[in-house]
């Protein structure tokens, strides 16, 4: 098990990559503003839908990259490519095309469907939520570090629930520019975790850059 320090990392990592500020102008797009009983319906389902893929993505993860032969060091740099990817959308104030692309967008514009595909995924639960979920789990081990880290992802369903609940009340309140100042916090943040994941992964595949002789 790790530190609280590093569950509390872990907690604001994935909250950056989920997102939950992305998803409210394509909310208020298919409810408006005032769709009450749809909002309530639709969030109910986002949120269901993204805790159980990430609650899959930690207790299966490791087995699906034993599966397919992946090591941990490989898939650290890949996610850590891919988190960097969306952090520099998101820096920019956009969604990234890896999250989501201007067919996926064309394809979930209208009712229910947008409440899994692709508000759910690959919005919110996307590649690169999936991978911060099974790169941190495999910093620890033991019944407790998959329950702390379950309970991070209960946090951050929760928030996501909250967000969504208000999203009418926020969308009234807040401006785009300062849904965009969020949004490029959030990135700030996963760029540096990005570059730590890419680090981490080097450092696994060449372990002659951690050499004292160097």
């Amino acid at each position: 098990m790790l530190e609280y320090t590093d569950y509390l990392k872990i907690f604001i990592a994935l909250l950056a990559v989920v997102d939950p500020l992305a998803a409210m102008p394509l909310i208020v797009a298919v409810t408006g503003r005032n769709a009450t009983g749809e909002l309530k319906t639709i969030a109910r389902t986002v949120v269901l839908s993204v805790t159980i893929v990430l609650l899959i993505a930690l207790y299966m993860g490791q087995q699906v990259l034993i599966f397919f032969g992946i090591s941990i060091s490989a898939f650290r740099i890949s996610g850590g490519i891919l988190l960097m990817l969306m952090s520099l959308s998101m820096l920019q104030g956009k969604v990234s095309e890896t999250v989501r692309n201007q067919d996926e967008a064309r394809a979930g514009e209208r009712g229910q469907e947008v409440a899994v595909v692709p508000l759910s995924i690959p919005l919110l639960a996307g590649p690169g939520a999936i991978s911060t979920v099974i790169l941190y789990a495999q910093r620890g081990q033991g019944v407790e570090h998959y329950l702390m880290i379950s309970l991070v992802i209960l946090a951050v369903a929760g928030i996501l629930w909250g967000v969504l609940r208000a999203t009418p009340w926020l969308s009234q309140r807040l401006s785009q520019t300062g849904i965009n100042v969020v949004i490029r916090l959030m990135g700030l943040i996963l760029l540096a975790l990005a570059v730590e994941f890419i680090a981490g992964g080097l450092k696994g595949l060449f372990p002659i850059l951690v050499s004292p002789e160097i």
